[in-house]
């Protein structure tokens, strides 16, 4: 597999003869985004790759389409050109076209690339209503016995904690930054390092790959943070728009 990472949650993964290209977002920096209920976040870093370099996609890996971090105005323009737009099952009646919703266990192929949706909640117990529906992918290559698990944005909690006991794990690209906003306090809306390395010590993947720290103001935990809460050695941190064999 080669993944690239081109900046936030987004990524262009190589896996089994096919392009997919997950939470599209290239946009350019200095504009400032509404989240919805007086919540807002401005974009601090552009795309490694820009959206018209990045060649034909088999298919883009839409965790949620209803936040800007995840899927931008240059992103969203994007999905027409897709065969497909695998997302969560309110998203796709959202988008219409070319977009398929997958609830939690359910799964589409890609080529011969299995790609089974994983359960994800964007925010603290009884946030969804507020937040919106999420979803993780898990990628399974051709002949292979493991998954490269694509966690989506979401909290630590049960759902997650599945994976565990439902998949073998190979790579997990984690999506984590501890998201947080001062209207809501100290309530989190992704993942923290502390966090991650729980779930990874209960998934033990043989690779974890850090995304969707660095790049937005909403960000609670950067690179230093996150490597303080791992083993050192344990990440496998990407250049960004370097494709990476892993």
């Amino acid at each position: 597999m080669k993944i690239t990472h081109i900046g936030g949650p987004t990524t262009l993964i190589e896996i089994g003869g096919v392009r997919l290209l997950t939470d599209p977002t290239f946009d350019e920096p200095g504009r400032r985004y509404s989240f919805g209920f007086g919540t807002s976040s401005v974009k601090t870093a552009g795309p490694a790759v820009p959206a018209e370099s990045l060649g034909p996609v088999d298919a883009v890996l839409l965790t949620h389409d209803h936040h800007s971090d995840n899927l931008d105005d240059t992103g969203r323009a994007l999905l027409p050109s897709a065969p497909v737009v695998l997302t969560t099952v309110s998203g796709a009646r959202r988008l219409g076209g070319n977009a398929v919703g997958l609830a939690p266990w359910r799964t589409a192929t890609i080529g011969d690339v299995e790609v089974t949706a994983t359960p994800a909640r964007h925010g603290p117990p009884l946030s969804r209503a507020l937040v919106g529906e999420a979803i993780g992918f898990a990628l399974r290559p051709p002949g292979a016995t493991s998954v490269i698990w694509i966690s989506g944005d979401t909290v630590l909690f049960s759902g997650v904690r599945q994976v565990a006991s439902r998949l073998t794990v190979d790579t997990a690209v984690l999506h984590l930054g501890s998201v947080q906003f001062g209207l809501t306090g100290p309530l989190r809306y992704t993942m923290t390092g502390r966090d991650a390395a729980r779930l990874v010590t209960l998934i033990r993947p043989r690779r974890v790959v850090p995304v969707h720290y660095e790049g937005w103001s909403h960000f609670h935990e950067g690179r230093p943070e996150i490597e303080a809460a791992f083993p050192p050695g344990t990440l496998t941190w990407l250049t960004p728009g370097e494709p990476t064999t892993v």
